[in-house]
C-alpha cells in the first residue's frame, strides 16, 4: 500500500471511529414526552420588556463583523497559500537566523498569523466598540490591545512549536511522518486539556478563593452530593473585562475547581448562582471534558492522517510553491487547510454541545430540584449576556454551542410536566 493511500485509510478508519464515539456518547433523547406534549418555545416570553429586541439589534450589530472577519481571515490564508507571497514571507523571516529550515518554521508561521490577525484588527476593534455601545464590555482599549495581544502571541507561539515539530517528522520520516505526527497531535489535546486551566487560563485572569460563608459551603456541597468533589471555589476577576454572567468547572482530579464570574455574584441571588453552578457539575458527572477530549483527540489524529494524503498530492503542493511537507514553504498550505478543516467540523462539534449542554441542564435541575430558580436564572442570562431569543437556524445550526434562552426554559418546563417536581 502506498504512503498515500495508508494515509487516506487512518484518515477514515480515524474519522469513523470519531462518529462512533459522537454517536455513543452524544445524548440524543433526554426526557420522555411530557403529558400533553412539549412546552412551546416562545423567544422572548419571560424578559422585561425591549430586552429581546436589544438583544436582537446587539446580534444584526456584531454579526456581520464576525462573518466578515472569518471570511477575511481564509481569504488571507487561500493568499497566502497559494500566491508566491506566502513562501517568500517565510523564507523572509528565516533569514536572520541564515535561512534555516527551522527557523523559516517557526519565524514564518508567527509572522503569517500576526499577519492574519493584523488584518482583522480592525473588524475584532469594530466587535469590542460593538460591546462597549451596548454595555457588555468593560475593557480600556489598553487592556483590550493586551489581551489580543496576548491571546495572538500564544496562538503563534503554540502553532509555530506544532508546524516545526510536522515538517521535522517529514523530513525524518517523508513516508510515515503523518502517522507520527497523528500521534503528537491526539497526545497534545490531551495535554492541553490537563494544562489549560492551570497555564493558559492564569494568564488573562486573577483567581482568588470564595470568602467562607453560606454560598461557599452551599456549593461545596452540591459538588459533594453530584459525586464530584472539588478542591476550591474560586471567583474570576471577569468585571474587568466584561458584565456577562458565566460560571464554570476547571481542571481535573486535584485541580477541580468552581469559578464564578464576580459578575454572578453581583447580580445572581443564591440559589440561580447554585442552579448555574449544578449545571457545570453536571459535565463533570457526564465526564464530558474527557469525551470531549477523546474526541478532540480522535478529530485531530483523523485530521493530521487527512493531511498527509493531501500534502502527498503533488498538483497541491505544486501550487502552493512547496517541494513535499518537508518544505518550509508548505507553512502557509497547512494553516489553510487547517482553518478549513476547522471550520468544517464547527457545525459538527457544536450539534454535539448543544445536546451535551442539555444535558448538563437536565442534571442541573435532578441536583437542586428547582426549575423556578434555573428559569429566573436563564432570562437574567438573557439580560445580562444579550443573548438573542430567537437566533436565525442557520446561524444557530452552525454557530450555536448552547440551547437558546427560550429552548433551555422550555426544556426546565418539560422537566417540570415530566417529574412534577418542585421544591
Amino acid at each position: 500500500m502506498s504512503a498515500r493511500r495508508a494515509a487516506l485509510v487512518a484518515a477514515v478508519v480515524l474519522g469513523a471511529a470519531l462518529v462512533v464515539v459522537i454517536a455513543v456518547r452524544t445524548p440524543w433523547t433526554l426526557l420522555p414526552e411530557p403529558p400533553g406534549g412539549s412546552t412551546p418555545v416562545r423567544p422572548g416570553a419571560g424578559l422585561p420588556p425591549g430586552v429581546a429586541d436589544r438583544a436582537e439589534s446587539f446580534a444584526a450589530a456584531i454579526r456581520p463583523a464576525s462573518f466578515a472577519s472569518l471570511l477575511l481571515g481564509l481569504a488571507v490564508s487561500a493568499g497566502l497559500a497559494f500566491t508566491p507571497l506566502g513562501g517568500r514571507l517565510v523564507r523572509a523571516a528565516g533569514r536572520p537566523v541564515r535561512g534555516r529550515w527551522a527557523g523559516q518554521v517557526l519565524l514564518g508561521t508567527v509572522v503569517l498569523l500576526l499577519l492574519g490577525r493584523l488584518v482583522t484588527l480592525p473588524l475584532s476593534a469594530y466587535g469590542e466598540v460593538v460591546r462597549h455601545r451596548y454595555g457588555l464590555s468593560t475593557r480600556s482599549w489598553g487592556l483590550w490591545l493586551r489581551d489580543v495581544a496576548l491571546s495572538a502571541a500564544i496562538d503563534a507561539a503554540l502553532t509555530a512549536v506544532v508546524l516545526l515539530v510536522l515538517v521535522w517528522l517529514a523530513r525524518r520520516a517523508p513516508r510515515t511522518w503523518w502517522a507520527w505526527a497523528a500521534l503528537a497531535a491526539a497526545g497534545l489535546v490531551v495535554v492541553g486539556s490537563f494544562l489549560y486551566p492551570v497555564v493558559i487560563e492564569p494568564a488573562f485572569n486573577r483567581f482568588d478563593p470564595l470568602p467562607a460563608g453560606e454560598l461557599r459551603t452551599d456549593l461545596l456541597a452540591l459538588a459533594e452530593e453530584n459525586g464530584t468533589p472539588v478542591e476550591d471555589v474560586l471567583v474570576s476577576d471577569a468585571s474587568r473585562r466584561t458584565t456577562a454572567l458565566n460560571a464554570y468547572v476547571s481542571g481535573f482530579g486535584s485541580t477541580r475547581r468552581i469559578v464564578l464570574y464576580d459578575t454572578v455574584l453581583d447580580q445572581l441571588p443564591d440559589a440561580e448562582i447554585e442552579s448555574i453552578v449544578a449545571h457545570e457539575l453536571g459535565h463533570v458527572a457526564a465526564d464530558d471534558v474527557l469525551t470531549g477530549t477523546l474526541m478532540g483527540a480522535l478529530g485531530a489524529g483523523a485530521a493530521v492522517a487527512a493531511l498527509g494524503w493531501l500534502l502527498s498530492w503533488t498538483p497541491l503542493l505544486r501550487r502552493a510553491g512547496a517541494d513535499s511537507a518537508g518544505d518550509p514553504s508548505v507553512v502557509p498550505l497547512v494553516l489553510l487547510l487547517v482553518a478549513l478543516g476547522t471550520l468544517v467540523s464547527t457545525p459538527v462539534q457544536n450539534l454535539v454541545s448543544r445536546h451535551v449542554e442539555a444535558r448538563a441542564d437536565l442534571r442541573a435541575l435532578d441536583l437542586t430540584g428547582d426549575a423556578p430558580a434555573f428559569i429566573s436564572m436563564q432570562h437574567r442570562l438573557a439580560v445580562a449576556n444579550l443573548s438573542d431569543p430567537d437566533p436565525p437556524a442557520a446561524w444557530q445550526w452552525f454557530f450555536g454551542s448552547h440551547p437558546t434562552g427560550p429552548q433551555r426554559v422550555a426544556f426546565a418546563r418539560d422537566w417540570l410536566a415530566v417529574t412534577g417536581e418542585r421544591r
